[in-house]
């Protein structure tokens, strides 16, 4: 195993990614590109794609510059001064040109947000006065328009919930975080909060209680 295929799985394992595969499509970007990387050919790669590893393995983009040139580079005794000083010179270029990129593809996916989001920016102002001037306005008027936005923005991330509140389902502990009592896993509880999965990764537990403890919950 290559040192960088071994960097590479450490830092799979830091954030709950158990194959290359599982990396790819987290990231959104092809296994060959992941196969440059574990090779050591990180010249080779695009800078966008180098972004998005980076921010999946929750790691600052220069750090895994730092770390995967390192490995790539053969620090060798035959290198002269000069050969050196012409490589920390593109090893500097290649960091402002990543951090420029950054920048644009942080830019880019703020207006891809505010497009999701556009019907909730423009109406929730409007729609929250009218809830001030109006305090028995039932809530379901308003809660479409917050769920649809949610929704939208959910689907264009990949993000899905666990399950629907309300719905009765096996205990699992690696998805589920009980609220009250206890529950063996494969009991049926109950869903009060749903949590949320992004690909393989879990982002929030669903938020539960065993069917059992249902009604004293609920007279809490």
């Amino acid at each position: 195993m290559s040192d960088s295929t071994q960097k590479l799985q450490n830092l799979m394992q830091q954030v709950g990614i158990t194959s290359f595969k599982a990396l790819s499509r987290t990231a959104g970007v092809s296994e060959r590109q992941i196969l440059r990387l574990r090779q050591g050919k990180l010249e080779q790669m695009r800078l966008d794609v180098l972004l998005k590893l980076a921010q999946v393995l929750q790691i600052p983009l220069n750090e895994l510059l730092d770390t995967f040139l390192i490995l790539s580079t053969p620090h060798t005794p035959q290198q002269t001064p000069e050969e050196i000083v012409d490589l920390k010179k593109e090893y500097d270029r290649l960091q402002l040109q990543l951090e420029q990129q950054r920048e644009i593809l942080q830019q880019e996916f703020q207006q891809a947000s505010l497009q999701l989001l556009e019907s909730l920016l423009l109406q929730w102002p409007t729609v929250a006065q009218k809830a001030q001037e109006n305090p028995q306005l039932p809530a379901v008027k308003i809660v479409p328009l917050v769920q649809k936005s949610l929704e939208k923005l959910c689907q264009a991330w990949g993000i899905e919930a666990i399950a629907p509140v309300g719905s009765e389902l096996p205990y699992n502990p690696q998805l589920h975080q009980l609220m009250d009592g206890t529950a063996q896993p494969g009991e049926t509880v109950k869903i009060r909060y749903t949590g949320y999965l992004q690909g393989e990764k879990l982002l929030y537990r669903a938020q539960v209680i065993p069917i059992q403890n249902d009604a004293t919950l609920l007279r809490r």
